[in-house]
């Protein structure tokens, strides 16, 4: 009883030990770096930006109206192979983070049967180790005789002991590591919903492009029509005809290009979506969708360091460099390992069970410590600091970039509010300037060189006009992926 009561509290005493070794922990915490942002971002003073929360937060199923677009991204984020990818890429790294917190536990191996039996000869130079043998005291041979017999089953385990905490930083690291997984997915997802949503919107400015084209080609056969007569009563040559044809076949020649770049179009989108070439149907007019992106609501910079999950990831990629270093840095310290082994054994097969008499068990305790590995942990340590140091620039990068990309876009977005005014006015006058040219050309106040020079600039003030309500769509769209939008 005694023994018993010597032998529990040595390992009571033992245990104490250990949960104080095991709360040691070497290297530093991480601690998120200072940021230096502004108070605004740089174009934000203008009267048609709000001041209320960033419109980053905006879930983008509200940020976007048309059925036919929500759609579209519906089935990308669905169907889309990178999003699958990332998404694999996330449960792989959950499965690695699982398999960590297991290494606080023992392994622990069972040999089922382990038989060993040994012949050697009077030569070898030592007689049997006991005449005790499956003849029961009979005299041992000299030659072949049973020089060792064992046969056991057992369970053993073997435990590093979490001294310097290697085990807990090696969670955070791959706790980190699988937030950056998320944050990929995140970003993928928002590059998605971005690309999705600009191959729309030029798919509309398409359509739109093709039906000025037709329209212009229209116009082009009615004035040719009304030169033609005018060459019939002899008041013009023959030139005027020819020049007249060459800008009909100039606007009807957009026709076959535009058509080559709407199937190109719907094929990308239905690349994006993960499905095989075909049409895609439309939905609002691009008329309509331009009425709609009217007011934004930018928030405070410091939202962006909540909202863009690049930014997010590059801080996640910092705190599993710093949790690597605190690794590095534990690796050259000594490691404790606990074993122990439970089980039975005996010479001869019939006793392998015999209870107590095979029993066995047997604890074992290894403390090491590194001296000598040509310089290899300290050079691992020192990287590590240096890799860590390096993703804490690449983070206050990201940072700096992603304020500009803000900047970018809302100048952009201002400007092309300015450039659209203008082009309205430019195809209103266009237009008026073909009608007026017609009538003077009509009345002989005017040539057909005129009416033709016309009916170009109103061909390209309609196409330009197209492109930049385009172009202001994508702005928007780039400013709400800017501002950290779309990963919800």
């Amino acid at each position: 009883m005694k023994n018993i009561k010597k032998y529990l509290s040595g390992i009571a005493i033992i245990v104490g030990l250990l949960g104080l070794m095991n709360a040691c922990k070497i290297g530093k915490d991480y601690v998120q770096p200072k940021f230096k942002l502004p108070e605004n971002f740089r174009g934000d003073t203008l009267d048609y930006f709000g001041d209320t929360s960033s419109m980053g937060l905006i879930h983008w199923k509200s940020f976007f109206h048309d059925p036919t677009l929500k759609l579209l991204i519906d089935s990308a984020l669905a169907n889309n192979f990178e999003m699958k990818t990332a998404l694999l890429n996330l449960q792989i790294s959950n499965r690695v983070l699982a398999q960590n917190k297991a290494n606080y536990l023992p392994s622990v191996n069972a040999t089922i049967a382990n038989g060993n039996r040994t012949w050697r000869s009077k030569d070898f130079g030592s007689g049997p180790l006991s005449k005790y043998y499956d003849h029961k005291g009979e005299q041992a041979p000299q030659n072949m005789f049973v020089y060792q017999s064992m046969f056991g089953s057992d369970i053993n385990f073997s435990w590093e002991v979490d001294i310097w905490k290697k085990i807990g930083s090696k969670q955070e690291q791959l706790l980190a590591e699988y937030l950056d997984t998320q944050e990929a997915k995140n970003a993928i997802q928002t590059s998605i919903i971005t690309a999705v949503a600009k191959g729309y919107f030029n798919l509309l400015m398409l359509d739109a492009k093709i039906e000025v084209a037709k329209r212009n080609v229209q116009l082009n056969d009615s004035t040719l029509r009304m030169i033609k007569l005018q060459y019939e009563a002899g008041e013009i040559t023959a030139l005027a005809i020819q020049q007249t044809q060459s800008q009909r076949l100039l606007a009807a020649s957009l026709v076959p290009e535009i058509e080559k770049e709407i199937v190109i179009q719907e094929n990308a989108l239905q690349t994006l979506t993960g499905k095989l070439p075909d049409s895609i149907k439309r939905g609002t007019s691009y008329e309509h969708l331009f009425a709609e992106s009217k007011d934004i609501s930018l928030g405070s910079p410091i939202e962006i360091l909540r909202n863009r999950p690049d930014i997010r990831s590059s801080e996640f990629q910092l705190m599993a460099a710093s949790a690597n270093a605190n690794i590095q840095q534990a690796m050259r310290y000594p490691s404790l390992t606990v074993g122990g082994v439970l089980g039975v054994n005996s010479m001869l097969p019939k006793n392998w069970f015999n209870i107590p008499g095979a029993l066995l068990g047997g604890i074992t305790g290894n403390l090491t410590t590194p001296i000598f590995k040509n310089r290899t942990l300290k050079t691992q340590y020192e990287v590590a600091k240096l890799e860590r140091d390096k993703a804490e620039i690449q983070l206050q990068q990201k940072v700096i970039e992603a304020v500009a990309e803000v900047s970018n876009a809302v100048v952009t977005v201002d400007k092309q509010r300015e450039q659209l005014a203008l082009a309205k006015e430019r195809v209103e006058n266009a237009h008026l300037a073909v009608k007026n040219a017609g009538l003077l050309f009509k009345s002989g106040f005017a040539t057909y060189l005129e009416v033709i020079t016309a009916q170009s600039n109103a061909l390209n003030s309609d196409l330009d006009l197209v492109e930049l309500r385009q172009q202001h769509l994508d702005a928007f769209v780039d400013l709400y992926r800017a501002l950290g939008g779309g990963w919800r």
